[in-house]
């Protein structure tokens, strides 16, 4: 196969019995044969937008939903829509609109919309965090600095890693350099993985303190009481059951497709890619339903925005973040 006739694209050819290389092909002669994988990656991306705009709109239209940590879950949703969106615009610039530099550019925008969205999860577990480890002042203007901070940097952080790959750290002019996700190079990506080891290194820790600090309040209300409830034990537990399955959740998404982008060949077949790469997609159709559509502040909204009035007799209970 003739390397140096390809341009750059997300989705790779055939279905696995070719290189490994996620790429865009953009002869105008010959129309693209529909990949069953590009198929699924669009499909994904539509249910990724459809779900985050919906919670996006909901935050938007409620003005009770305000505070830094509606901020931060309205951040990671736009991430998440912008990334349903590139899926979308990618498959669509595969078959029916070829270009080599629109093609450079939608994958730019993907690396940039999955980066703000695992960059807003981080936001999100250390505002956990700070509601709980200095809950007495979590409400001063000094931590809405630190969120509107956090978001700042994870949002400009992540642009930045989106631009490279098109202002020239791509493999268009070099195939030696290409990585399986064509055309990122092979630093590239690895640098990618890098951050997202980092991450995944920084809320693990701080979901074993959040963990620590919740047990530590349970064993105080103990003594307080002389015995642990029922109730309070049945709360301790949900809770680090839940961070348990947020984590994993986060986890079992992304490691895959970050550790074969390190260990990964372009040679190898690009079912591989597409096997690891769908996954991690999946934790962007999930991240609404575990931080927004849970949330009875939002379950309220949308049934104020959908039904237009709400009933007294439905009671919703006013969350904090450590409850989101």
């Amino acid at each position: 196969r003739d390397c140096g006739a390809a341009t750059p694209r997300l989705p790779a050819d055939g279905g696995g019995n070719g290189s490994g290389w996620l790429e865009l092909s953009s002869r105008p002669p010959a129309p693209a044969v529909l990949n069953p994988w590009d198929v699924m990656l669009c499909v994904s991306g539509t249910a990724i937008a459809c779900e985050n705009a919906l919670v996006v709109a909901i935050i938007c239209y409620s003005p009770a939903l305000r505070t830094p940590m509606f901020v931060l879950v309205g951040s990671l949703a736009t991430a998440d829509l912008l990334a349903g969106l590139g899926l979308i615009l990618n498959f669509v610039f595969q078959y029916v609109i070829r270009s080599e530099t629109v093609s450079l550019l939608t994958v730019g925008f993907l690396v940039a919309s999955f980066a703000a969205s695992v960059s807003s999860l981080l936001a999100i577990t250390v505002d956990r965090y700070l509601s709980l480890y200095n809950a007495l002042t979590y409400y001063s203007e000094k931590t809405v600095l630190c969120i509107h901070t956090m978001l700042a940097g994870a949002w400009g952080i992540s642009l930045c890693l989106g631009l490279l790959p098109v202002l020239g750290w791509n493999c268009l002019h070099d195939h030696a350099a290409c990585s399986v996700v064509r055309p990122l190079t092979k630093s590239n990506v690895t640098l990618l993985s890098a951050s997202f080891f980092l991450i995944f290194l920084i809320m693990l820790h701080l979901y074993i303190e959040i963990c620590k600090i919740v047990c530590r309040h349970a064993h105080q209300i103990a003594l307080q009481q002389h015995f642990l409830t029922a109730s309070h034990y049945v709360a301790t537990k949900k809770g680090v059951s839940t961070l348990a399955i947020i984590l994993g959740t986060f986890g079992a998404s992304w490691l895959p497709f970050a550790i074969y982008c390190v260990v990964g060949d372009p040679d190898y077949p690009s079912v591989y890619t597409y096997a690891t790469l769908l996954p991690a997609t999946y934790n962007s159709m999930i991240n609404p339903i575990i931080y927004a559509y849970r949330n009875q502040e939002i379950q309220r909204s949308m049934w104020v925005l959908f039904c237009g009035c709400f009933q007294a007799k439905v009671s919703f209970r006013s969350q904090s973040p450590s409850d989101v």
